[in-house]
């Protein structure tokens, strides 16, 4: 069949024919041909358009992070190199240790040694008011923190108080342990505690401090202000030697232990200085548990306790005579019989019973000889020179509790009180008071305060008041070290250190007065070396009691005598003092003193003439006159020819 279509439309149409079979009229001018574009064409169009311009722009970032980078390093590695991190942390100075900040000062010994120092703790405390159940926080709060008082803890929870503290110091693991409860009505604050790593040792020198960190003893009291002020940040440096004052404290211990005293006290003290490096004084107690402590073991036996000093007082009388002129050490008294002034008797305890010399009154210790040269000075004069040496005077030392001598008023010094304050009764002092006298008699005769702060390494002697000359500090120098070789402390001498010193044995007195019969103290002071001396010592026991040992004594010579010894042979090597073994007998020789007392020192000597005696006054029936002084040419009989014996021996 022959189609009817003309032949145009038999031809198959172009590729541009719109569709659906319709012919499009033929486009006879390109130019004016028209392209459709459809919708979504054009949003793709778009879309790639603005993906094309965020390319450009984060190519454009890029590049210019990449070229600052490649700049950043050339610069530090061509341009202008640096050290390395580790260099440079290397050479900068460490940053300083942040410290908690602490309200009181550091307490140290002349060596650095800490004996009082504050640290950061944390405090617990409750406000009742936000507290429920008191009972049943008390049993939380008991289960970690067992050392808290279940009815304290209910007191103190309850109430319309805001404030209760419940616990001082607290560990870090005790402040987590509380928080973990989480209590409601708990709360925590920083606060500091008072720390005392000596513990026992130096308890009476250091104090203590109240619970809000106030001093109330010792050095913590007296430099309360200067501990918590300004200066608190510089370590307050006392004198005391830590290593010399458990060495005092040993011997004492073990005297008081041996002899079943019922205490004791110990003073270590730089005779050019008046620094003290130990003060001991027994019993004591723990500085860390102040509450714990009794009556007693609070009781500073050194600067509180006051008593008679007994044959210890004998060396300020020798002095006093020498320096005056009244006597010399040949001179001496008649201790044949005993002294009677009214109902008193003055006697020897085992006495020679004869004339003595005035070495022998101090190596036999006699009552009687000493009482006679106190009365060759005379009351006016004894008294005078006693409170030279401040005997009757409360000592300026840095402690709040000191005490008053109990001294006679001048109006009630009478010839009986010169005879007995002669040889140590009558008359009641601190410990602290005899040895701050000795070391003036041995430091060549001045007298300076003692003191607990350490004075700067190489400063000038403290000013003091000259109370004996040179010469009599010679003489008591050398009668010192006479009484440790011939006479009752032959038990402190410890070879090669030649000390010298005085023991004293005093009976106490009861409470309504008079004097206890079994009931003593037993002292011994002395110094050395003796032919330089640095350093003066104390030795006391209260209320010894004899043991097998001491074949029924307990006298000094018995007791303190053998603590001193300890003493010194153990702080001697600690203060750089070794003993002189090879130049002993050398050294000896040059301060030796005879028996008879005849020697001859270097320099003038003072009028050595007896003085007349005073007239007569109105006394008590057989009341003594002032005595006159003795020399060797007056004993007759076997005693002059025992006296020409012990001349012989004096040096020439």
């Amino acid at each position: 069949m022959t189609s009817a279509l003309p032949p145009e439309a038999r031809r198959p149409p172009p590729p541009d024919a719109s569709p659906g079979g319709r012919f499009a009229t033929p486009v006879r001018d390109p130019v004016q041909a028209v392209v459709r574009v459809t919708q979504p064409e054009l949003i793709r169009r778009a879309q790639l358009e603005r993906t094309r311009g965020r390319l450009v722009w984060a190519a454009f970032g890029f590049s210019l992070l990449f070229g600052a980078v490649a700049f950043k390093l050339a610069l530090a590695t061509v341009l202008a190199p640096v050290d390395s991190r580790r260099v440079v942390a290397a050479s900068r100075p460490p940053p300083a240790v942040a410290q908690a900040p602490v309200l009181r000062g550091t307490v140290t010994d002349r060596n650095g040694e800490i004996l009082a120092v504050s640290l950061p703790i944390n405090a617990l405390y409750a406000n009742p008011r936000e507290i429920d159940n008191p009972a049943r926080v008390a049993d939380q709060l008991r289960r970690v923190l067992p050392q808290l008082d279940r009815e304290r803890l209910i007191a103190r929870l309850s109430g319309e108080r805001q404030f209760a503290y419940l616990a001082r110091a607290l560990t870090p693991r005790e402040v987590q342990a509380v928080n973990d409860l989480g209590i409601p009505g708990l709360h925590f604050e920083d606060a500091e505690r008072r720390y005392f790593p000596q513990g026992r040792n130096a308890v009476h020198v250091i104090g203590g401090t109240d619970v809000d960190g106030q001093g109330i003893a010792g050095v913590e009291r007296f430099f309360d202000e200067r501990l918590r002020g300004d200066l608190r940040n510089t370590p307050l440096r006392l004198s005391v030697d830590v290593r010399v004052q458990l060495a005092m404290r040993d011997a004492v211990q073990r005297a008081i232990t041996d002899f079943n005293g019922i205490g004791g006290a110990g003073i270590v003290m730089d005779v050019t200085s008046g620094e003290v490096l130990a003060m001991v004084s027994l019993p004591d107690y723990d500085a860390n548990d102040v509450g714990a402590a009794t009556v007693d073991q609070r009781f500073n036996r050194v600067t509180v306790g006051v008593y008679e000093p007994g044959s210890t007082f004998k060396l300020f009388t020798a002095a006093m005579a020498l320096d005056l002129g009244v006597i010399q050490p040949w001179n001496g008294f008649d201790a044949s019989r005993p002294i009677r002034y009214g109902r008193f008797t003055i006697s020897d305890y085992r006495g020679r019973n004869r004339w003595l010399s005035l070495p022998e009154i101090l190596t036999n210790s006699s009552n009687i000889g000493a009482a006679h040269m106190a009365m060759a000075v005379g009351p006016p004069r004894h008294r005078e020179f006693l409170s030279r040496l401040h005997m009757g005077q409360r000592l300026r030392i840095e402690l709040a509790e000191t005490a008053m001598p109990l001294f006679p008023s001048q109006q009630h010094w009478r010839d009986i009180n010169t005879m007995t304050i002669g040889f140590g009764h009558g008359v009641s002092v601190t410990p602290m008071h005899v040895v701050t006298g000795v070391s003036a008699l041995v430091n060549g005769g001045t007298w300076r305060e003692p003191t607990l702060v350490a004075q700067a390494q190489g400063a000038p002697p403290r000013e003091g008041t000259r109370v004996i000359s040179e010469r009599t500090s010679e003489l008591m120098r050398r009668l010192m070290r006479l009484v440790v070789t011939d006479g009752s402390g032959r038990s402190a001498e410890v070879a090669g250190y030649f000390l010298g010193g005085k023991t004293g044995t005093a009976q106490k007195t009861g409470p309504r007065g008079g004097y206890l019969r079994d009931k003593r103290i037993a002292a011994f002071v002395g110094a050395f070396p003796m032919n330089a001396p640095r350093y003066a010592l104390y030795v006391m026991v209260d209320e010894p009691k004899p043991n097998a040992q001491s074949h029924g004594f307990a006298t000094a010579g018995w007791v303190a005598a053998p603590a001193a010894n300890y003493v010194v042979s153990r702080i001697a090597p600690i203060l750089g003092l070794l003993p002189e073994t090879e130049r002993a007998a050398e050294i000896q020789a040059g301060i030796a003193m005879p028996l008879n007392g005849r020697i001859t020192l270097p320099g003038p000597r003072p009028n050595s003439t007896p003085t007349a005696a005073p007239p007569a006054r109105s006394a008590p029936a057989a009341a003594p006159t002032r005595p006159a002084m003795t020399t060797p040419a007056q004993p007759a009989g076997p005693l002059r020819q025992a006296m020409a014996r012990e001349a012989d021996l004096a040096p020439r």
